[in-house]
């Protein structure tokens, strides 16, 4: 994963005015709701918990919360319930003799229990301890309202004594979350599952991609809260399933539309505050996905305005990726413009690679021909090409499986991203993943919903829906038997204790690029 991070300095970027201005005007009115915790709870070590803790209900009633004093070294764990994003107060008072010196406090913002079982101050990892969500507060006067000024993704917040003094102690009451997101779980159009599994696997979903959805579909709520292209590819088709929010695709098309380099190439993500700015990161494949995401928008809305306004900016970056195939027909990869795929660096990404630019290609053409390009038979041309040089060189009819890379390496990334791309007809394409079934199944080494979202849809287009159900319900579904109450940002089922950043107490568990059965569902297993 150590590409998703890179530092290109020089980097020279158009600001198309006329653009941003249309992202702003898109920019939606957040919606909010107060919501309380439900209980109280104590954060015990479980070594057979997600890692390692689990929240008990505590001896203490969340309705007397205001008759319990706390002193130095005590601790109170409120749990909301569910996730949530949002600002957080709550009313402090002083019990005993007059306040004699400041009250000091630690508060913990917890997606889960492990947040605050592990000690942070342990934490070692490449990402910044910044993230980390607890504060240090000190208070001169009580009673007063602690009001938390920065937004906060959790489900469980934890408040620790850290001192008052020998002659008082501290109570709390009415503790309050604000929330925010620029959709309301009642914009979901109900759809009928009986398989009760696949039921919470929906609800789960529909709640990640709600707390996700702010001023910019954020990759994940409790860290950069940033927008990521490959992220905003797939919460688009996820939310035209269900909240089909039409103004909020429009502004994140926007932003990226009206930030390329000057060459013409997309950042693989983009800033919001204090104003637009776009990343120095780059991949291949999330820089291409702008235009996937532009042909689904217009799918689903019938926009002619932005297609007239992004179509330049998707054909310029078609041009740039082109110049990638070498002279076989073939992807070069280049360390400069790397190919995602997932976080794994340890699968050769070549044929994934050439895949999802043919994949690509054949959604711009289908834009092309709404535009009556003159150059769509160029475009159909290349494709043939391209997909002739991967069924010619990329596929071993020896192991029935795609190779890539000079090593001739087969994964599974590689016969997924060939069966979404169509590369081969329906009959072949169901042969293909039989074979992976039966080679690479069950999947290991992959650690993120993303990945897993195109094996399950994979599966589903190459008529496989029976083993698409069950991938959705052992991995989806298996984070919701460790208790998830939105999706994750990586979870690999043979470790579920497994963090990309060396502690729980970093990573992000309610995550953009997870909530999408509730696409597959809607597309594949409901009408």
């Amino acid at each position: 994963m150590a590409f998703t991070f890179q530092i290109n300095n020089g980097v020279k970027f158009n600001h198309n005015k006329n653009l941003l201005k249309k992202a702003d005007e898109n920019i939606p009115e957040l919606k909010h709701e107060k919501i309380h915790p439900v209980k109280i709870v104590d954060i015990i070590s479980d070594k057979n918990a997600m890692n390692g803790f689990k929240a008990i209900k505590s001896d203490k009633k969340i309705e007397r919360l205001s008759d319990y004093s706390f002193k130095k070294g005590q601790r109170l764990v409120l749990d909301f319930g569910n996730h949530a994003v949002g600002y957080f107060k709550i009313d402090l008072n002083s019990v005993g003799s007059p306040m004699d010196a400041p009250a000091y406090l630690h508060l913990t913002f917890a997606e889960t229990p492990a947040e605050i079982g592990v000690d942070s101050s342990t934490y070692d990892g490449w990402l910044s301890s910044s993230w980390i969500a607890e504060e240090y507060v000190h208070l001169d006067v009580l009673p007063t309202t602690l009001k938390m000024p920065r937004r906060y993704s959790f489900r469980y917040v934890e408040i620790e004594v850290k001192d008052t003094s020998p002659k008082w102690q501290i109570s709390f009451s009415n503790p309050e979350v604000t929330t925010e997101s620029a959709v309301s779980v009642k914009d979901v159009p109900k759809v009928e599952i009986d398989d009760p599994m696949l039921k919470k696997i929906d609800q789960v979903s529909i709640k990640t991609l709600q707390d996700c959805m702010q001023e910019v579909f954020e990759d994940g709520p409790k860290r950069d809260h940033r927008l990521w292209l490959g992220d905003l590819r797939l919460q688009a088709l996820a939310n035209y399933a269900t909240f089909n929010n039409q103004e909020l695709v429009k502004r994140c098309l926007y932003l990226f539309g009206g930030m390329t380099t000057e060459e013409g190439k997309i950042s693989a993500n983009v800033f919001t505050k204090p104003e637009s700015i776009p990343d120095d990161t780059f991949m291949y494949d999330y820089s291409l996905f702008f235009i996937s995401v532009l042909k689904d928008y217009f799918d689903n809305f019938k926009d002619q305005s932005i297609l007239d306004d992004l179509y330049p900016v998707a054909k310029k970056e078609i041009e740039l990726a082109l110049k990638e195939i070498g002279t076989d027909n073939i992807l070069k990869m280049n360390e400069d413009w790397p190919v995602f795929v997932d976080w794994s660096n340890d699968i050769d990404k070549q044929a994934s690679g050439q895949a999802i630019l043919i994949y690509v290609l054949k959604q711009f053409v289908a834009l092309a021909e709404q535009k009556q390009d003159n150059d769509i038979n160029k475009y159909k041309r290349i494709i043939d090409d391209l997909s002739k040089a991967a069924k010619d060189e990329l596929f071993d009819s020896n192991k029935g499986l795609f190779i890539s890379g000079p090593d001739r390496e087969v994964n599974i990334a590689s016969q997924v991203w060939m069966v979404i791309a169509h590369v081969l007809n329906d009959d072949e394409n169901n042969e293909l993943m039989t074979k992976s079934v039966e080679e690479l199944f069950p999947v290991t080494g992959i650690a993120t919903p993303y990945m897993y979202h195109h094996i399950a849809l994979a599966l589903f287009e190459s008529g496989h829906k029976n083993d698409g159900v069950e991938l959705i319900k052992s991995y989806w579904g298996k984070m919701v038997d460790l208790g998830a109450d939105t999706f994750w940002e990586a979870f690999e089922p043979e470790d579920p204790n497994f963090s990309p950043y060396g502690s729980p107490v970093i990573n992000s568990y309610c995550h953009a690029w997870s909530c999408t059965p509730i696409y597959l569902i809607r597309k594949y297993l409901v009408k």
